[in-house]
């Protein structure tokens, strides 16, 4: 697949200092393979960014800055959402429908995430393994939503995604996952 260059969109309710811009390039390396490469521009002093630590789990890392992706296989109902921090904590759950049945994804290889920040910017890369999850067929489509949170120094949060459905900001709504990859894009 060529790698593919997106933009993402803030939510109109949310406001935000300091990001002018947020683009995501999206590459699958490998069948089953999704590498996701998160470039935020602005003025970066004014982002409030968690300090780094050991690649782990966590949790409740959407309450920061964060970056996410949301999949889904078509026909169906299961998805997953992943939670890439630059601390570099990292975060995978499953869903059976929309906002139910959540479990944390304990069969998802840990992502490769590579985190930096400087007066140009923040950019974040994410590599995950999808290959074999429950609910994703590599022969099937699959629908991709890419989204972010970003937390500014004076604790205001904006949100950002592909597409947003109408009402509050839902990354998990279907609405979200704006992005197809057929199995043909992902060889």
């Amino acid at each position: 697949m060529p790698a593919m260059r997106q933009a993402l969109k803030r939510h109109p309710d949310s406001r935000c200092r300091a990001v002018s811009h947020i683009d995501v390039l999206i590459t699958c390396p490998r069948p089953g393979d999704v590498v996701l490469h998160y470039f935020v521009t602005g003025k970066t002093y004014d982002l409030r960014l968690p300090a780094l630590c050991a690649p782990a789990r966590g949790d409740g890392l959407w309450k920061h800055t964060c970056f996410e992706a949301f999949v889904c296989a078509s026909p169906g109902t299961v998805y997953y959402e992943f939670n890439f921090s630059p601390s570099m904590q990292w975060a995978a759950y499953q869903f059976s429908g929309y906002r139910s049945g959540k479990r944390v994804a304990r069969e998802m290889n840990a992502p490769r995430i590579e985190a930096q920040s400087d007066d140009a910017g923040t950019q974040l890369l994410a590599s995950l393994d999808l290959d074999g999850l429950p609910g994703l067929p590599g022969g099937a489509v699959w629908h991709l939503g890419v989204s972010a949170i970003i937390e500014e120094t004076n604790g205001r949060k904006s949100f950002w995604a592909l597409a947003h459905p109408p009402g509050e900001p839902d990354f998990h709504h279907s609405d979200s996952f704006d992005l197809e990859l057929t199995a043909a894009e992902r060889q």
